[in-house]
């Protein structure tokens, strides 16, 4: 999912391609990218954009007259910049929204259609879609600490949590919980204060520096190659590489189609965490260690099959 740092850059290019065009037509692919039905989106069509920005994870375009499109690439959306009326492409292709100059298309490789589309007016139904997250680049250590610490989570699940923090998702959070040293199972009631200022500089420093880094890479092009997995980054993506800062081999937490990527050595004091589909691939007690891990795979691979149960009926 496009997070904080991919967004902004998304908007400061449309900012600087669309400010002061007018939007002569929308053109949709897919009926079930439009998540409104008031007003029509035909009503945005012939008015001028005024601005464009960020909203969480949300890319908002405020068109005179106060009406405001606003754009919510969910997991696989992706924005591209082609020559007016282009044709909108098969199979992945969304929506266009036409300029003079060109026209933006909304692509989305995944079959489960998430990304979408609504046309809201004035600033009460625009505010309704925020969904009330802090600004971690704006807060202060203060607001920050206070926001961490008003629900028992996870760190992992607080940073990625849009009504606590705003734009952070699944692939920065891995690299910000890295870059502070934390567990990703940490619970955020037991942080002291020195391990939630070392998450507050960790978050600061990992979104300013890929921020920066997605700006220099994609120059005034506007920017096609927008992932989650970066071969810079130091654990995302990263399974059973080494990390980036002491060589011990990442692990993972896998859950509902996602996962968390850490570095045992760095971030647990050498503890394995509990990963479900490893859990049924070695079966009996999960290893204490990263030497305990390779043991027992070790002697599961010498065993012979099978390694993982058959399915019973109720998981078909």
């Amino acid at each position: 999912m496009p997070e904080l740092p991919d967004v902004t850059v998304y908007v400061e290019h449309l900012e600087r391609l669309l400010k002061g065009l007018t939007l002569r037509k929308v053109r949709l692919a897919s009926p079930f990218v439009l998540r409104s039905v008031t007003p029509p989106l035909a009503a945005a069509e012939g008015r001028r954009v005024e601005a464009v920005s960020r909203l969480g994870k949300r890319i908002v375009i405020l068109l005179e007259g106060g009406m405001t499109l606003v754009l919510h690439l969910m997991i696989a959306g992706r924005l591209k910049w082609r020559d007016a009326l282009a044709p909108i492409p098969k199979k992945i292709g969304l929506l266009s929204l036409d300029f003079e100059h060109g026209s933006v298309l909304l692509t989305e490789v995944s079959p489960k259609k998430r990304a979408w589309i609504r046309l809201v007016e004035g600033s009460d139904a625009l505010a309704a879609l925020d969904p009330g997250g802090l600004e971690p680049l704006e807060a202060p250590l203060e607001a920050f600490s206070a926001r961490l610490r008003s629900e028992n989570h996870t760190l992992k699940r607080a940073l990625t949590d849009p009504t606590l923090f705003s734009g952070i998702g699944n692939a920065y959070s891995d690299e910000i919980l890295h870059r502070a040293k934390l567990s990703p199972v940490a619970r955020t009631s037991r942080l002291t204060d020195a391990d939630a200022a070392r998450l507050f500089d960790a978050v600061k420093g990992t979104l300013v520096e890929w921020t920066e880094r997605l700006r220099r890479e994609t120059g005034d092009r506007f920017p096609e190659k927008v992932t989650a997995f970066r071969p810079e980054m130091a654990v995302h993506g990263k399974f059973g590489q080494p990390c980036s800062a002491c060589g011990t081999p990442v692990q993972r937490i896998a859950y509902a189609g996602n996962e968390t990527n850490y570095c045992p050595k760095c971030q647990t004091g050498g503890k394995l965490l509990k990963d479900r589909s490893l859990s049924r691939l070695l079966r009996g007690d999960w290893p204490k260690s990263l030497e305990e891990l390779e043991e027992r795979k070790a002697a599961a691979r010498v065993s012979g099959p099978p390694l993982v149960r058959p399915p019973r009926p109720s998981d078909s």
